[in-house]
């Protein structure tokens, strides 16, 4: 019996895509230039989701791109069921106007926040919370207490944000779908989540650091951040969906120049290799698989036919951990700002190749291997 989770391709990712351009009178393609079916992948990475939202915000005004699907983990899950909620009540336009509306409340909630940038951080320009007392001190009463211990009521402020903002009926019916991973506490595997699925648990779930949150239960089972199991988690990509170019949208730096030496540098690092390593396993995985796949059989055809593309950034390697959780709008705003920035680069240096051929050499990953 075949795996039900593998859905055949039904249509031709040119056919949906001509099918979704033609029910859109407002799409203009540019000259010469077919509609093109994409998906994404989004890291996790807590207010550096910022990044990801000037991304997601820019690729939405190229109309001739269309969203099939998205791999979400963390921050990259919310702005996944954001956006995907969002298209299905307006469109791009609906979707842009979701990112913002959602980025806007995190930092309207976060006004008031114990955790804001310390004295020195803003004397320096620095956008981090290391020199923030309550920062310093919730940092070390995680390593001594559990969230069980300091929030028993397993209050999290992000619930009442999801559940005002995602109308998770629009997010069941979205055309763009959903692959959201949380990681299960008993066997430490991952889960992916389906639009049907997702609610502001799942959402919750997947961005759920053990040293800060309780664990979320869902249908009897715990579970921690998704970015543990797969940061985003690939295969469903390739396997469900009718798009074969796939961009990626990192936010953990893969390298950092130098060896850390302050506990808060080793620690942030380490945080980053971790988070890091699902993923590069699953691209190592896509380039073998490329390499050794039979392209007559079925599904050896669609992960021999699968291009890859990132968009790259040169900011996050000069935040530290702290920053993920430094919500002021100009923070966030400039996180925006670079992502539109980065993606307009992209787009410049990698838009033809979408559709032709991967901007990712990902044969580089098995040297060494």
């Amino acid at each position: 019996m075949p795996d039900p989770r593998r859905s055949p391709k039904a249509r031709t990712a040119a056919a949906r895509a001509a099918s979704a351009a033609s029910s859109d009178d407002t799409v203009a393609v540019p000259p010469g230039r077919e509609p093109l079916l994409i998906d994404l992948a989004l890291q996790g990475g807590g207010s550096h989701g910022a990044f990801t939202w000037g991304v997601l915000d820019r690729l939405l005004e190229e109309e001739w791109l269309k969203i099939d699907g998205i791999s979400g983990t963390s921050a990259g899950a919310m702005n996944a069921a954001v956006l995907a909620a969002g298209f299905a009540a307006g469109g791009a336009a609906g979707a842009r106007a979701a990112l913002d509306v959602y980025w806007r409340r995190i930092s309207e909630s976060a006004r008031f926040s114990p955790f804001q940038r310390g004295p020195l951080d803003r004397l320096l320009g620095r956008w981090t919370l290391d020199t923030s007392p309550m920062f310093v001190a919730m940092d070390l009463m995680s390593r001594l207490y559990s969230p069980y211990d300091l929030n028993p009521g397993g209050n999290n402020p992000l619930r009442g944000i999801l559940e005002e903002l995602i109308d998770f009926e629009h997010l069941k019916a979205s055309p763009v779908r959903l692959f959201i991973t949380a990681t299960n506490v008993r066997t430490g595997r991952g889960r992916v989540f389906r639009n049907a699925e997702i609610t502001a648990d799942v959402l919750l779930a997947s961005a759920c650091l053990p040293t800060l949150f309780q664990a979320v239960e869902i249908d009897g089972e715990a579970y921690w951040d998704g970015g543990y199991a797969g940061n985003p988690t690939m295969t469903p990509l390739v396997r469900e969906l009718d798009s074969d170019d796939t961009i990626l949208i990192p936010i953990n730096p893969v390298e950092r120049p130098g060896t850390p030496r302050s506990a808060a540098d080793i620690m942030n690092r380490l945080n980053e290799v971790s988070f890091n390593a699902t993923l590069l396993k699953e691209l190592r995985m896509i380039a073998l698989l490329r390499q050794v796949a039979d392209p007559g059989h079925s599904e050896g055809a669609q992960w021999a036919k699968m291009r890859i593309h990132m968009v790259r950034n040169n900011i996050m390697d000069t935040l530290g951990y702290s920053s993920k959780l430094n919500a002021e709008w100009e923070f966030l705003s400039m996180l925006r700002d670079e992502g539109r920035r980065s993606a307009q680069a992209f787009l410049d240096k990698d838009g033809d190749k979408l559709g032709k051929e991967s901007s990712v050499d990902l044969d580089i990953l098995l040297e060494g291997v």
